[in-house]
């Protein structure tokens, strides 16, 4: 069973809410454009940290292809590693 997100925080009053809410709306697009990619690349940091530390023996490589992978599904994963392998003109190693 999926969990069910709560509509608002459960530690944020309604008021508060609503005043986050309005300011964040008051702001212009590009600041609102720079807190979502700060909010992104702050996730795509924790999410790389956390296989590093479920793989620390895991190559810079492996860790990037596993990324797309868990991300991305293993279709694109594969054709990356097919396509650095090209390019690296190595001979294809088992995944």
């Amino acid at each position: 069973m999926p969990a069910i997100i709560p509509p608002r925080p459960a530690d944020t009053s309604v008021e508060a809410e609503r005043v986050q809410i309005d300011l964040i709306r008051a702001l212009p697009v590009s600041s609102r454009l720079h807190m979502a990619w700060s909010l992104s690349a702050t996730v795509i940091g924790m999410a790389r940290r956390a296989l590093a530390q479920a793989q620390p023996h895991a190559s810079r490589e492996e860790l990037d292809l596993r990324f797309v992978e868990l991300h991305y599904g293993a279709d694109l994963a594969a054709a990356l590693r097919a396509e650095l392998i090209r390019r690296q003109g190595r001979a294809p190693s088992s995944p």
